[in-house]
């Protein structure tokens, strides 16, 4: 068997396996990469740092599955996960969507209902829509609702909140700005949040984007993360930078970098 990599070592995880990376599974230095992903770390310097416009153009020479691939920034923070006031979450319109359409549910009451229809939410309903969760349904992306419902919404935290779909304040999915967020959501708003390594995982697009689109993309998060930096944190903020689509190798960007 070979030595276990450092948890910090992001590059490495995404060399082996994004998926890997986001769940934090246990790899083994003898894991095998698949044909495909050796031939694309191949393109790769891992002794490189690139700028961010390379390192986009280099991840869409690396996208080789068949499918369109998802492209994803992880970034590695200067903070300690277990410290409540050290926490990075929060919510990003990126400009050019992330390339997939969302379904957006809203449970409110009032003219909140009439609110939600004319802002294109796809499900719409007070204690009926409730009712039909909590028996199974759960054909949408992203629940919205208003805080006079959250009440109500409470039972169904056993339901939707392993699946990570319960509306929390946090991510602005409990508001009262019903049609804005609809909005914004459908067109292609974000959640960030570091996990307990104090990484943030988030997607900024599909390969089959223009690299513009992607570099502008990516610009916005990372502006949006720096922004939420918290007070406490003391040192180098971002530690790592890596750039990798759905079934690539990570690179590495340079931190130094002006975004």
């Amino acid at each position: 068997m070979g030595v276990p990599p450092k948890r910090d070592d992001v590059s490495y995880y995404l060399t082996v396996s994004v998926r890997q990376l986001a769940g934090h599974k246990p790899l083994g230095g003898n894991t095998k990469m698949s044909k495909r992903l050796q031939e694309s770390t191949k393109l790769v310097d891992k002794t490189k740092f690139y700028s961010l416009i390379d390192g986009v153009n280099l991840c869409k020479q690396t996208a080789k599955a068949k499918f369109d691939e998802t492209v994803e920034l992880h970034v590695r923070l200067g903070i300690d996960p277990k410290q409540g006031d050290q926490l990075v979450r929060g919510t990003v319109t990126l400009p050019n969507g992330i390339g997939k359409s969302r379904k957006v549910a809203v449970i409110a009451k009032g003219d909140k209902i009439k609110e939600a229809q004319n802002s294109g939410a796809d499900a719409v309903g007070t204690e009926d829509l409730i009712e039909k969760i909590s028996k199974g349904w759960s054909d949408f992306d992203v629940l919205v609702a208003t805080p006079d419902m959250m009440k109500d919404l409470a039972k169904l935290g056993k339901v939707l909140g392993p699946k990570g779909l319960m509306p929390n304040p946090k991510s602005g999915t409990v508001t009262v700005e019903i049609e804005r967020t609809v909005k914004e959501l459908k067109l292609g708003r974000v959640e960030y949040k570091n996990d307990s390594y104090g990484i943030v995982h988030c997607p900024i697009g599909k390969a089959s984007f223009t690299p513009e689109k992607l570099n502008e993309n990516a610009e916005t998060l990372l502006r949006a993360i720096i922004k939420a930096k918290p007070a406490s944190s003391k040192g180098q903020y971002l530690k790592s930078i890596s750039l990798s689509s759905t079934m690539g190798p990570g690179i590495r960007l340079d931190t130094t970098q002006k975004f």
